[in-house]
């Protein structure tokens, strides 16, 4: 092919329209130039190679083209950014890495990016992973499946010559061993495939804490005083080295106050506090026998001092590191109930990545302007010794005047005494209300920016991806206007119910999932709770509690919360005029510092989340607005008022259309022992229930507790007991009891409004029980089924075990669809893995909890779970069920009475009405099992339009 042809072809290449993806029709370009001469076949290498040379003289004509080899040939083509993502890993944290992953996935897909996911399994064996695999809850929902459902490489070896033609970047999402050690990084330099994040020596040093503390001192920062165990033989170690540190250290040889730490694992796995020499090594020894570590570090425990955390991200280009701090964030750790507070002080898995009031964060700061400057010029600098790549997260501590490190903070050769580094993290947290996203948004970044301007800054690393063109790549802003008509939806989530938690995860999720359609306008709105439903016994829901609630309409960044107390104080931060001014003054430095380096980068269009007020209604002038605003209303209020039919009633007076079931069927549900009831003539078509007693609370707690328990047992005549709240939630106060003095601790608990029961208070092993929030005025109490045990456990390869003798297993199942005509999607098998009860954690929260979707063949054959289905969408008739609810039942996995072939026994365990809707819920799992398969937008979508079409 002639220059000339070249040439023509350049120039037929320039005025060729770009279609709805961005992209070039590039055989047509070349087949334009020499129709009558090019053998595609024969002759594609060598143009590709003229036309990209070529290329470079007419800068920007053809700026996505990129030569491909494909079976021995190089073909010509125009695509995505293929980005590779990499999931799980050996760690305690691989659940974690799973969110991660999943809010990665759904932030970058599009747009000029294309996704494949793989996963590490414990033993580092890797996978090709579907998408929908990454909405499991947890790894291990999958793991014992991955042979037949997975694409195994032989070692990671294989895998990464797979990956040098399958992605052009590697964004590795493994927190803790082989993620953040260095190990995957090495790996693909090995191999020369460019990823995301800092180099595999840098990696090795920062994320060992003993080296990395050694690594502050030599580029003059404070470290916390630590001592690094040696291990003599197995697991002896020398006391008197570990005193003399103690001595050192002016601590008391005996109550000396400590932190125990792998030296290798993620900054929340494995940490204990320690008190004394004695108690430190006994400590230390017990993380060498559970194996989470080689390498145990002692450090002294800060007291009189604030907690920080700080996102840092590299807007450089190319080999140029321009670190810019993010807007830190305050930890404020909070103690409720009884407990040891000097145990619980540290910032640890619970408090980091599962909802709950123990910790609030507040960003920015509530420190002295000055303070908040030093520790982002401290961490920008200490990011550029370090040699970290593209972002990372520094936590530490500032140091008070009254502080036990603040002699050796004055003495320190930093340029600021007061502020002190303790953990590094190279590949932070990334689930969707992670400080990651809190902190980017704060300063403008949506989730699909923040992580877009990462993957961008770290391609620029790797003249092989120069010819992306970014101008072509939209940033994939969460807000698409969209002209024509546009529906507004309110999610409405929060409450004062012991599920709120589980509700602002699930409300965020379906809002984050709705925006990303056009035609939709969808507003976050927080439910408070009632001003005068303090904790406390027997409260009653009067027409002035409904008075008193109020709905906030929230602005993006002050969503990205864990908790409704969280999010309440976010807003009344945001109205706060002089924190607001204070708040305003940090975000236009911050954001200055961005655009002053980014503004040459193409392919960044600028911030695209704005600061917003957030504003307050009362409940029923919220109603009002959704009717005048003309919206649909999407319920994710679990428990309470927005789930036993008082929020339904509300929006059916004024005509506002909702989702989920209607007044009748809501309130039914919300009472166990009604709903129980409504569906105790269904036996003979395999229907049953559960035999109950319905006592109140104020009865059992003036009465002897060994007379009631004696009447239960006899009634049921059984040994074991469940107790539940008549009308709560699922999971909330549900207890199993197997003696008169567990029901004492239970009754206890309530007289005591405790918040939870921790685990292993009753006399079996049991996980930490959410108790209800006010203290319920009913009671029910049933006999305890049995169950055979599933097992899937880490130490047998993740194999399945199950022993059927009792042939009876529990499931979860969805039910969706229209009033009358609703569909039964997979049931899930739901495995426990802590006692006997699921916990809210193993429910609905991510990186705990097992479920099977759908049942294993071994368990339950397939003729066996349709039967499953018609049981339980015949409970959804009965109840008047519409849109969407939860069925939980105890299932025979073969027939009813072991005559009729066509009746599945089904016994109903309790139905909700809005159930949890988090990105890890099973209910996700089984949208995804659907042929052809719900995502997560279609599913919240397809419930949206079941309420725009709702039966008056």
């Amino acid at each position: 092919m002639s220059s000339t042809a070249i040439g023509v072809s350049l120039s037929v290449s320039s005025r060729i329209r770009r279609g709805g993806g961005g992209e070039l029709d590039v055989e047509r370009v070349l087949v334009t130039a020499s129709p009558t001469t090019l053998k595609l076949n024969q002759t594609r290498r060598v143009v590709a190679g003229r036309f990209l040379r070529m290329k470079k003289r007419f800068h920007g004509t053809v700026a996505i083209t990129k030569a491909e080899v494909d079976d021995g040939e190089e073909k010509r083509t125009s695509r995505n950014m293929r980005v590779g993502l990499i999931c799980g890993g050996p760690s305690a944290e691989r659940g974690i890495s799973l969110n991660s992953v999943r809010s990665v996935l759904d932030h970058i897909q599009g747009n000029g990016i294309s996704v494949s996911c793989y996963y590490i399994d414990p033993n580092l064996n890797a996978y090709a992973i579907s998408s929908a695999q990454v909405y499991s809850n947890t790894p291990a929902d999958f793991d014992f499946k991955l042979e037949s459902l997975a694409q195994a490489f032989a070692s990671l070896s294989e895998l990464a010559e797979h990956l040098v033609s399958a992605v052009d970047i590697v964004f590795p999402v493994i927190h803790g061993r082989f993620g953040e050690d260095g190990g995957i990084q090495e790996l693909l330099e090995s191999h020369n495939i460019p990823f995301v994040g800092t180099g595999s020596v840098d990696c090795r040093r920062a994320f060992d804490k003993y080296e990395a503390s050694l690594a502050l001192k030599e580029h003059g920062f404070m470290s916390v005083p630590n001592y690094l165990v040696q291990f003599t033989q197995g697991t002896e170690v020398d006391e008197s080295e570990i005193a003399q540190w103690f001595t050192d250290n002016q601590l008391d040889l005996e109550v000396g106050k400590v932190v125990v730490k792998p030296a290798n694992s993620g900054s929340s796995i494995g940490v204990k506090v320690a008190f004394g020499v004695k108690d430190s090594i006994k400590k230390a020894t017990e993380l060498i026998l559970e194996g989470i570590d080689k390498r145990v570090v002692v450090e002294a425990f800060i007291e009189n001092a604030y907690e920080f955390t700080a996102i840092v991200l590299d807007v450089g280009s190319a080999s140029d590191c321009h670190p810019v701090v993010l807007l830190p964030s305050e930890v404020e750790l909070k103690f409720h109930g009884s407990g040891d507070t000097k145990e619980n002080a540290i910032f640890d898995y619970r408090r980091k990545y599962l909802p709950t009031q123990q910790v609030t964060y507040h960003t920015p700061p509530r420190f002295p302007i000055h303070v908040i400057k030093s520790i982002r010029e401290e961490a920008s600098l200490l990011f550029k010794k370090l040699s970290l790549r593209d972002f990372a997260r520094f936590d530490g501590w500032y140091l008070t005047s009254t502080s036990n490190l603040a002699s050796s903070a004055s003495q320190t050769l930093t340029r600021s005494g007061d502020i002190i580094f303790t953990d590094i993290n190279l590949i932070s947290g990334m689930e969707q209300t992670s400080l990651f996203f809190q902190q980017a948004s704060k300063v403008g970044f949506s989730h699909s920016n923040i992580l877009r301007t990462i993957i961008y800054r770290a391609s620029s690393r790797y003249p092989k991806l120069s010819w992306y063109n970014y101008d072509e790549s939209s940033q994939g802003s969460t807000t698409m206007e969209t002209p024509g008509d546009v529906q507004k939806v309110f999610v409405l989530f929060g409450g004062d119910t012991s599920e709120r938690q589980v509700s602002v995860i699930s409300g965020t999720n379906i809002w984050m999932n709705l925006q990303r359609f056009g035609d939709l306008k969808v507003t976050p709105c927080l439910l408070s709770s009632s001003l005068s439903n303090s904790m406390g016994p027997f409260p009653d829901k009067t027409e002035s509690d409904l008075d008193n609630r109020e709905v906030w309409l929230l602005p993006y960044s002050v969503v990205l919360r864990h908790t409704v107390e969280e999010v309440l104080a976010a807003c009344m931060e945001a109205i706060d005029p002089d924190r607001a001014r204070f708040t305003s003054l940090l975000q236009q430095q911050v954001k200055e510092e961005i655009m002053d380096a980014l503004k040459n980068q193409s392919w960044f269009a600028g911030f695209d989340i704005t600061d917003e007020v957030p504003m307050r209604f009362s409940l029923k002038d919220w109603v009002k607005l959704a009717k005048e605003s003309e919206a649909i209303v999407f319920l994710s209020a679990h428990g309470g008022i927005g789930e036993d039919g008082t929020m339904q009633a509300l929006l059916e007076d004024e005509e506002v259309p909702y989702t989920g079931s209607g007044v009748h069927a809501s309130r039914i549900c919300m009472d166990k022992a009604m709903a129980s009831k409504a569906l105790s003539h269904l036996s003979e078509f395999g229907v049953q229930t559960i035999s109950n007693e319905v006592k109140r609370t104020d009865d059992i707690i003036h009465e002897s507790i060994p007379a009631i328990w004696d009447e239960l047992i006899t009634k049921f005549k059984c040994l074991t007991l469940c107790v539940k709240p008549a009308r709560d939630g699922c999971s909330t106060g549900v207890a199993r009891l197997c003696s008169s003095e567990d029901l004492a601790v239970y009754v206890q608990a309530l007289r005591d409004c405790l918040p939870r029961i921790q685990a292993n208070s009753f006399s079996k092993t049991h996980g930490m029980i959410e108790m209800p929030n006010p203290t319920p005025e009913l009671l029910i109490f049933e006999p305890f089924i049995e169950t055979d045990e599933v097992i899937v456990s880490s130490k047998s390869s993740e194999k399945l075990s199950w022993k059927g003798s009792r042939r009876w297993v529990e499931i979860t199942v969805g039910v969706i669809g229209k009033h009358g005509s609703m569909r039964s999607l997979s049931p899930s098998l739901t495995v426990k893995e802590s006692g006997d009860i699921l916990s809210l954690e193993e429910k609905f929260q991510g990186g705990t909890g097992i479920n099977l979707t759908p049942p294993p063949t071994t368990i339950m054959s397939k003729e066996a779970l349709e039967r499953c289905k018609r049981g339980i969408e015949l409970i959804a008739k009965t109840l008047g069920l519409e849109g969407f609810s939860r069925i939980d039942a105890f299932v025979h996995v073969e027939t009813g009475d072991g005559t009729n072939k066509d009746v599945m026994q089904v016994m109903a365990i309790e139905v909700n009405t809005v159930p949890g809707m988090t990105p890890s819920t099973v209910l996700i799992q089984q949208a995804l099992a659907e042929q052809p398969p719900m995502y997560p937008p279609q599913f919240f979508r397809t419930l949206l339009n079941l309420a725009a079409q709702r039966v008056k």
